[in-house]
């Protein structure tokens, strides 16, 4: 006979699986989760984004956010042209604006909105594009903020600190990766490719975890490894910090450009050679 209607789908899981109530707490969940699964309820994959959603509820915004130091962002004075090359550059598709610094956020632009002033930049104004900026503390919960994103159609926000500073900021995409794990787009590249791959014949992708020696042999290069191994490792002691995407640098005739990046390492470069 089927359960009362009343039961959730929960109770009922639960139920058929322990013969117990329902559960108390998080950590019961994650259990009873697992205990399904070891009975064939559903797969591993499920399984994984079902407790990807109970811990969901216990992560601040904090845990998710990226970082100042990561942000990618337009400052007012820059013009179109500049705008328009670190938008392809970097491949986002929203920007926070600032005045002086990352603690004054002046708004958020749209890659979209530019595209109409593409053909005619001498009538472009950052300003009137800009659309507002959204701020959260950085101890705002997860599944909290999610449903402000939701309900007031938001895809970004700002993150700020006790004191009202700038720690970083947090995006739709980031809040959803939490439980279904990392979303790839077109631009990430396959990571069963081989180290150095040669996107022309002057340019190539070259994954960061890639060993300096071994990027030494392929291009003729002498940059040294008694420090670290591999050429990401080298690339941020040459920078002096993390990178991130868009950031360049010229090492012995060769042009590194930051192609993908996040707030905990560094994953591929892309390198072309410096004319003279």
């Amino acid at each position: 006979m089927d359960e009362p209607s009343s039961h959730s789908l929960l109770e009922r899981l639960f139920k058929r699986v322990s013969g117990c109530s329902s559960p108390d707490n998080p950590q019961e969940f994650i259990d009873l989760f697992q205990q399904a699964r070891e009975q064939k309820a559903f797969d591993e994959d499920t399984l994984k984004r079902l407790e990807n959603v109970v811990k969901f509820s216990q992560l601040a915004v904090r845990d998710t956010m990226i970082s100042r130091a990561q942000m990618s962002v337009i400052k007012n004075t820059d013009n179109i042209e500049r705008i328009i090359a670190h938008v392809v550059e970097t491949t986002h598709s929203r920007f926070p604006v600032i005045a002086d610094d990352k603690d004054h956020i002046l708004g958020i632009v749209h890659a979209k909105d530019l595209l109409k002033h593409t053909l005619n930049p001498e009538h472009f104004k950052l300003e009137n594009i800009l659309r507002p900026a959204v701020f959260v503390p950085e101890s705002k919960p997860l599944n909290v903020l999610l449903k402000a994103f939701q309900e007031q159609r938001n895809h970004m926000a700002i993150v700020v600190d006790e004191y009202g500073g700038t720690s970083g900021l947090v995006t739709f995409e980031d809040l959803i990766e939490q439980i279904v794990g990392k979303i790839e787009d077109e631009f990430d590249e396959d990571d069963s490719a081989d180290n150095i791959f040669a996107v022309s014949t002057e340019r190539w992708r070259v994954k960061a975890t890639t060993e300096i020696s071994d990027f030494n042999e392929f291009f003729g290069t002498h940059f040294s490894n008694e420090e670290v191994d591999t050429i990401g490792g080298f690339i941020i002691q040459e920078m002096g910090h993390l990178p991130t995407r868009g950031e360049k640098i010229v090492l012995e005739q060769l042009q590194f450009n930051v192609a993908r990046a996040d707030n905990r390492r560094l994953h591929t470069v892309m390198v072309s050679r410096v004319k003279e």
